[in-house]
């Protein structure tokens, strides 16, 4: 893919995140030939759209996942600004593009993660997060999921489904909780749809975040203070009709109310 191919790639994608749209398909030619590329394309977008990189979004975090994206590793890709916000919300269905709520820890950083040489441990990573929160996020997808949905590459220099954080408060001592072993449901129009935990899905928010933080340090972008990660989804992927209203309970860590007008 040359970079005449990479730049119209880019063009394309800043003018399907700028008008709000989706569209079917993908010119062969503009579909990334490998991750390493699509991620280098995605850091184009963000320099053409200008707009600020306010949180990460991580996806893939197990092997259902993966099968279901077609991956075989975790991904990841920029939420941008305003796009992270606080429960509860209302959307308009339609205004998004095949938006998909999943239940997912939301985690703030309290101090940057720079690009290094040395891999981040766990524990480093827990120290730099401020806070935890119970959360959702609403994926998007710049490409209409039907017969010519293109490539994971094409999907990753997208952002990887990124759209939008939903946060609720803080866990207060979240660090001396049982954070992998508390079962969350997603409720839809007060009906129980779907239950989890990150201990089944993930294991614990820190060990994708970790994840991410040497992904980001490898690839010379790191992270930094007040940036929101959408950890990977506790029950999977669902969606959504106009007139539902989403409530993720974490149980004691609080809920986060999503209502699709």
């Amino acid at each position: 893919m040359d970079s005449e191919k990479q730049q119209e790639l880019v063009e394309l994608l800043v003018s399907l995140r700028r008008s709000g749209r989706q569209q079917s398909g993908l010119d062969p030619a503009l579909i990334p030939p490998d991750n390493e590329t699509a991620y280098r394309i995605a850091g184009a977008v963000e320099e053409k759209l200008g707009w600020q990189v306010a949180g990460w979004k991580i996806a893939a975090t197990n092997q259902a996942m993966q099968k279901a994206l077609r991956s075989n590793s975790p991904i990841y890709g920029r939420v941008y600004a305003p796009n992270v916000r606080t429960t509860p919300i209302c959307v308009d269905v339609k205004s998004f593009c095949s938006p998909i709520p999943e239940v997912e820890f939301q985690a703030c950083l309290g101090r940057d993660l720079p690009p290094r040489h040395k891999p981040y441990s766990s524990e480093e990573v827990a120290a730099a997060v401020a806070s935890l929160h119970p959360g959702i996020e609403l994926a998007e997808c710049r490409f209409i999921h039907d017969e010519q949905f293109p490539p994971l590459s094409a999907i990753l220099a997208d952002g990887a489904g990124s759209g939008t954080i939903i946060y609720g408060p803080a866990i207060i001592d979240w660090r001396e909780k049982n954070i992998a072993g508390q079962e969350v449901n997603l409720l839809c129009n007060n009906e129980k749809r779907r239950s989890g935990s990150a201990g089944k899905a993930l294991g614990h928010p820190i060990k994708p975040l970790t994840w991410l933080a040497n992904e980001l340090s490898k690839t010379g972008i790191g992270m930094k203070a007040g940036q929101f990660v959408s950890t990977g989804t506790l029950t999977g992927m669902i969606r959504p009709k106009t007139g539902e209203i989403y409530e993720a309970d974490y149980g004691p860590f609080g809920t986060v109310t999503l209502t699709f007008e």
